[in-house]
């Protein structure tokens, strides 16, 4: 256990920082202190020694030296069990502290502002905290490092049930956290300053960094022998939802919560998307949310079962109850109003996630044996005056509608990817089969709803004409495809034959 007798506070977020130094006070400890923290603490009527007392040298250099001095450092390092230290501090009468308070200067937020000159991000990077911060983490035995205000409330609790002391448990954990913090400081500026004078257009970082803290345990992986855990250091997203109701969440809910977020977020008007094993079974947009989930619902009842629903407006009563009448695993959506939390309430296993929209779109990453493959989101949204019309026949107004729509939900269908659909509704869904004739033939064999009228989404191009056809013998009308096959000639030619309307996107949407 560390004796807390003296304690050094220099801190840029001042979150508590006055109300945590009265208790140190309390319990009789010494408070050293700098500048604006120096300033705040003595104006909240605290005793504070400021540093320059300690070291003999004013604060200098517009701020940039304050903390960085033997008077200082020495006292942070020295380790109480070694005699030569503490002979070293008495001969050089210096002060022995005890406890670290610091935290460090925004770097990331100002990195996030527009525009932000070299300059700024430079005099923006923290030296004297990060070196106080490792100084203390490394002599955790002794010194009690303290960098988040979070942590003030029960610090002082522990003071007071140990006579002024923090236990090695504690210490050891604030350590830990300390240098959490001084390593994430590091790879912020290092991730930032790497854009400075590179003419990068890709969108990619030049170094993959990715530093987030486990959020939750899971049960298990995608199955029992796998471990698995949740991380995050976002707010919004699946990742960081706020669980209302249900058993924990599993590793497969996760994906499949996610892939339903996605899908839903392709929709302005109120609309419902129905996802097994990451593949849509059911998705519609509607006048009203209720009725889009009974059109998603009706697609595939016998896959939505067991399934994830994901909502991009606040859940009403009325879709809760329709929900009710199967089994659902979990739920997603922007807020749930009280009379559906209670028509849900007696489904005690259901999981219920109220989900913030994530702002800015981050890289999708996917490790490989041995690395890591790193792609920009797909973000692409379908411009119809971007289409080219290839078949003689031009769609009608109620086509091109559904043709949309279901190039929305064929963008979230794994390769290779069919989708059945008319306007506001999927009909059918053939996913990850080896040939697209076949994904074709998977949708049809699945439909529940009557497949005459409806159009075909293509995720990329027919290599041959054979999926055109078979999708005409099920009575499709038209077909929306990105084009690009050595064949197109003859896969445009088949539609004409076959009176179907034709469209091409230029952009394929694979999904592996």
């Amino acid at each position: 256990m560390a004796l807390i007798k003296r304690a050094l506070i220099s801190v840029t977020d001042k979150t508590g920082v006055v109300e945590f130094a009265a208790g140190l006070r309390d319990l009789g400890v010494e408070i050293i202190s700098t500048g604006g923290t120096a300033r705040a603490i003595h104006e909240g009527g605290v005793a504070v020694r400021e540093v320059s007392d300690v070291t003999g040298f004013p604060e200098m250099l517009d701020g940039r030296l304050k903390t960085i001095n033997p008077r200082i450092a020495g006292g942070v390092l020295a380790v109480r069990g070694n005699t030569g230290h503490m002979q070293a501090l008495a001969e050089h009468k210096i002060p022995a502290i005890d406890m670290v308070v610091v935290n460090l200067y925004a770097f990331e937020k100002v990195a996030a502002k527009k525009d932000v000159s070299l300059a700024e991000l430079i005099e923006n990077i923290d030296i004297g905290g990060p070196t106080m911060i490792r100084a203390a983490a490394k002599n955790y035995q002794d010194v009690a490092v303290v960098v988040s205000p979070e942590d003030y409330p029960a610090i002082l609790q522990e003071m007071h049930e140990n006579n002024g002391q923090v236990c090695e448990p504690t210490l050891w954990g604030l350590a830990k956290k300390a240098f959490a913090l001084t390593a994430a400081y590091d790879r912020a500026i290092t991730t930032r300053l790497a854009l400075v004078g590179v003419e990068d257009q890709s969108g990619l970082p030049a170094f993959l960094d990715i530093r987030a803290p486990r959020a939750l345990d899971l049960r298990y992986g995608e199955n029992p022998h796998q471990a698995a855990a949740l991380y995050t250091n976002r707010q919004g997203g699946i990742a960081g939802a706020e669980q209302l109701q249900g058993k924990e969440l599993s590793y497969n809910n996760l994906v499949d919560l996610d892939a339903a977020w996605q899908l839903i977020a392709e929709f302005d008007q109120p609309a419902s998307a129905i996802i097994k094993h990451t593949n849509p079974c059911g998705c519609a947009e509607a006048g009203t949310l209720s009725e889009s989930y009974r059109r998603a619902f009706a697609a595939d009842p016998v896959s939505a079962f067991g399934g994830v629903l994901a909502f991009n407006r606040i859940l009403d009563e009325e879709t809760a109850k329709e929900i009710s009448k199967t089994f659902i695993e979990a739920i997603a959506a922007p807020d749930y109003d009280p009379a559906a939390r209670n028509a849900l309430a007696s489904k005690k296993n259901l999981r219920l996630l109220k989900v913030d929209t994530v702002p800015g779109v981050e890289p999708v990453v996917k490790s490989i044996s041995g690395g890591y493959l790193v792609q920009t989101a797909d973000t692409h949204r379908l411009d119809r005056a971007q289409c080219q019309v290839k078949s003689e026949r031009v769609p009608s107004d109620e086509e091109w509608r559904a043709l949309e729509f279901g190039w929305k939900v064929c963008k979230h269908v794994k390769s290779n990817a069919i989708v059945y659909a008319r306007d506001g509704q999927s009909i059918s869904v053939g996913a990850g089969q080896m040939s697209r004739v076949d994904s074709v033939k998977v949708g049809a064999m699945k439909a529940v709803l009557p497949l005459d009228g409806t159009v075909l989404a293509s995720d990329a191009f027919f290599p041959f004409p054979d999926g055109v056809e078979e999708a005409a013998k099920h009575g499709i009308t038209a077909v929306i495809q990105p084009g690009g096959s050595v064949r197109d000639d003859e896969v445009v030619a088949a539609a004409n034959k076959l009176g179907l309307a034709m469209v091409f996107t230029g952009i394929r949407h694979f999904r592996h």
